[in-house]
C-alpha cells in the first residue's frame, strides 16, 4: 500500500531516462538473491518508479513524510485482523452469513507474490472483492486509478482467484473523495503484474541501483527523496544545476535534557521531562534526537518508545563529552556498509577522499578568519592557502596528518582576533591554541563542547544514511571512535562549531559568569550550558545556500544530505564526493 507521493503526481511515466546507469555491484557486494516472492506493494513501487522499488526492496530504506503519514491514518481503520474469508467451497459455506474481513494476508509460490488486503467482503452471490485503502482523491480516469495502484489491487484479485475464490474485480476506496472506485481486471492487467514481478526480482538480483527519475512531478511528493537524492545524483554525474527536492529544514527538532536529576518518561504519543522544578512534554512526531548530560534517568519505556521510532538518544557526560549513542538496529541497506567496507580498504580512495576534506576545512577556516577579523594577517589569510594547495596534493594520511596540524596551529594561533567583542576571555585562550580534556581556559570549554555536539550530529547523520559511523577514511579505527563522522565533521569544524562560539562570545550571549573556572580546567556552568545549546541550536537551522547545488537549506539538514552523498559515492553513483566550502 504505497502512500509516499502526492496523488496529483500518480501517473506512469513511460519516457527513458538518457542517464546512465550507475554499474552493477560486484557479486561479493550484493545483498542477497532475490527473494522469491514479490509484495503486490513492491508492484505498485516497481511501476511507480524502478529507483523507489530498489531502495524500499533491495536496501531496506524507509522515511516517512506528510503523505505517509495520511496513509497511515487512512489504514488504521483496517489495521488488525478482523473476521474471516468465507469458505471456498459452495458446501462449506451453507448456513453462514455473508463473510467481512480486514488485514488479510495472502501469498501464493505459483503467481510469485503475497499481499495483505485492507478488506475483502462477500456478496450475496459468493463473489469476493477485495478493497485497497488509499489517501487522497479519486482521479479522473477511465480506469478509475493509475495503473501501479490498478496493479496492486489485481494482484490482490489474482491471490484470490489463485485460492479458489470467485473474484470478478477489485476497488480502491479514495478516503480524500469518500468514494469507492471499482478496478477491473482483465488478462491485459495480470500481464502486467507478472511482468512487474518479474522485473522487481531482477532488479535485486542484478544489484544494480536504477537511475533517479528526471524532471518528474513524482519525485515531489516522494517521501525517499531525501534519501533517493535524485537531482543531486545527477548534477554529480551529468552537471545538470536543477537540484531543488531537498527540503529547507527539517520540521523535528532536538531534544536537550541537561537538570540533574532529571527523568525521561513517555506518556502517549510524547516524552516526558520531569525535573524538581518542572514538568515539560514533547511530541515524538516532532523530535529529531534527544541528547542527556549526566545523572539524566530514562525509563525502559521511553527507551523501547525512541527506538520504535528511530530516534536517535546520545549520552554526554555532565561536562558536555559525547560518550555514546542509543540506535535501533542498524540500517537494512547492507549493499552500502559492504561497499562501505570494500571502498575503504582501498588506500587510495581514502587518501583521495581525506585531502579533500581536509583541505576544504583549511580553507573554511581561513575564511572564517577573513570574514570575522578585518585585520587578519594576509601572512596567516597566505599560509593557509598553501597548506591546503599542499593538503590537494598529499599522497599520504601520514603526511596529511602534519599538514593539518600546522594549519591547526597557524588558524588558532589567529584565533583570539575574531573575539572582537570578549576580550576578557579571548586573552585567556593558550596561545598555543588548542587545549582539552580537560579543556584550562573558557574557550577552548566552548570549542570542545561545540565540537562534542556536531560529534554528536555527524554520528547521527552518518547512522541514519545506513553509513557504519566506526569505519572512517582519515581517522583511523580506535575502540570508541566515530571515524567516519570524524572525518565528514571536519570541514563542519570551522563554519559550524567556531562560528557558534564567536558569535555566542561577541553577541554577549556568554560572559565570564557562565563559567566554572578552576586552576586548570574551565567548563560551563548549567545556565552556560543552556545558553550555549540555544545558540548551537540556532546555527543548525540557519540557512546556508549549498556551495555545489545553489539550493538553501539548514545546516542540520546539509550535513544529512552530506553523509548520503558519500553513500552515493561508496555505491558508484557519484564519482567525487561535493565539498562544502563556504565562499
Amino acid at each position: 500500500m504505497s502512500e509516499r507521493k502526492d496523488v496529483s503526481a500518480e501517473r506512469q511515466s513511460e519516457a527513458e531516462t538518457t542517464l546512465p546507469r550507475a554499474k552493477a555491484l560486484p557479486l561479493s557486494l550484493r545483498a542477497r538473491e532475490a527473494p522469491a516472492i514479490v509484495p503486490a506493494r513492491m508492484i505498485n513501487e516497481v511501476l511507480f518508479c524502478e529507483r523507489l522499488l530498489y531502495l524500499e526492496w533491495a536496501q531496506g530504506e524507509w522515511a516517512d513524510n506528510a503523505f505517509t503519514a495520511d496513509g497511515h491514518a487512512v489504514h488504521a481503520r483496517t489495521n488488525g485482523t478482523k473476521g474471516d474469508l468465507p469458505a471456498v467451497a459452495e458446501e462449506d459455506r451453507e448456513g453462514q452469513a455473508l463473510q467481512q474481513a480486514t488485514s488479510v494476508w495472502l501469498t501464493s509460490e505459483r503467481l510469485g507474490m503475497t499481499s495483505k488486503i485492507d478488506f475483502v467482503a462477500e456478496s450475496s452471490s459468493g463473489e469476493v472483492l477485495p478493497i485497497e485503502y488509499k489517501r487522497g482523491h479519486a482521479p479522473d480516469l477511465p480506469e478509475g486509478a493509475y495503473l501501479p495502484e490498478r496493479a496492486q489491487v489485481a494482484a490482490q484479485v489474482m491471490l484470490l482467484r489463485d485460492q479458489g475464490y470467485r473474484v470478478p474485480n477489485g476497488a480502491i476506496y479514495f478516503a480524500g473523495s469518500k468514494r469507492r472506485v471499482p478496478i477491473v481486471v482483465d488478462e491485459a492487467l495480470e500481464r502486467i503484474v507478472r511482468t512487474a514481478v518479474a522485473r522487481a526480482r531482477e532488479l535485486v538480483a542484478l544489484g544494480e541501483m536504477p537511475p533517479p527519475l528526471v524532471a518528474d512531478p513524482k519525485c515531489g511528493g516522494c517521501s525517499l527523496s531525501g534519501i533517493c537524492l535524485p537531482d543531486e545524483t545527477r548534477l554529480l554525474r551529468e552537471h545538470h544545476e536543477d537540484a531543488r527536492l531537498v527540503p529547507a529544514r527539517d520540521d523535528k527538532l532536538p531534544v536537550h535534557v541537561q537538570a540533574y536529576g532529571a527523568r525521561v518518561g513517555i506518556v502517549g504519543d510524547e516524552l516526558e521531562i520531569v525535573t524538581k522544578d518542572e514538568k515539560v512534554r514533547a511530541r515524538l512526531s516532532n523530535t529529531s534526537s534527544v541528547s542527556l548530560y549526566g545523572n539524566v534517568q530514562l525509563s525502559s519505556q521511553a527507551a523501547r518508545t525512541l527506538l520504535e521510532h528511530g530516534i536517535p538518544t546520545a549520552m554526554f557526560s555532565f561536562g558536555g563529552w559525547f560518550a555514546g549513542m542509543l540506535v535501533g538496529l542498524p540500517s537494512k541497506n547492507i549493499e552500502l556498509r559492504m561497499a562501505q567496507h570494500a571502498k575503504l580498504s582501498d588506500s587510495a580512495f581514502c587518501v583521495n577522499m581525506a585531502r579533500r576534506l581536509v583541505a576544504s576545512k583549511i580553507r573554511n577556516c581561513r575564511t572564517l578568519l577573513r570574514r570575522n577579523d578585518t585585520a587578519a594577517s594576509p601572512v596567516v589569510l597566505s599560509e593557509l592557502e598553501q597548506l591546503a594547495k599542499k593538503a590537494e596534493a598529499c599522497e599520504a594520511i601520514e603526511s596529511l596528518l602534519g599538514i593539518e596540524g600546522t594549519a591547526a596551529r597557524v588558524y588558532f594561533g589567529a584565533f583570539t582576533g575574531m573575539l572582537k567583542a570578549a576580550p576578557d576571555l579571548g586573552a585567556q585562550f593558550d596561545s598555543e591554541g588548542r587545549n582539552r580534556r580537560p579543556p584550562r581556559d573558557p574557550v577552548n570549554a566552548l570549542l570542545s563542547f561545540a565540537y562534542s555536539l556536531l560529534t554528536k550530529d555527524l554520528t547521527v547523520a552518518v547512522t541514519l544514511a545506513g553509513l557504519e559511523p566506526m569505519l572512517g577514511v582519515y581517522h583511523q579505527p580506535r575502540f570508541g571512535r566515530a571515524a567516519l563522522a570524524l572525518d565528514l565533521m571536519e570541514e563542519f569544524r570551522p563554519i559550524i562549531a567556531d562560528s557558534v562560539v564567536i558569535s555566542a562570545l561577541n553577541n554577549g550571549v556568554l560572559d565570564d559568569g557562565d563559567f566554572v573556572v578552576r586552576r586548570d580546567s574551565a567548563a560551563l556552568s548549567p545556565s552556560g550550558r543552556k545558553k550555549f545549546l540555544l545558540a548551537y541550536e540556532r546555527r543548525m537551522d540557519q540557512l546556508v545556500t549549498h556551495p555545489v547545488f545553489d539550493y538553501r537549506i539548514s545546516y542540520r539538514r546539509v550535513l544529512e544530505v552530506q553523509a548520503r552523498l558519500f553513500g552515493r559515492v561508496l555505491m558508484g553513483e557519484a564519482d567525487e564526493y561535493p565539498s562544502f566550502r563556504t565562499r
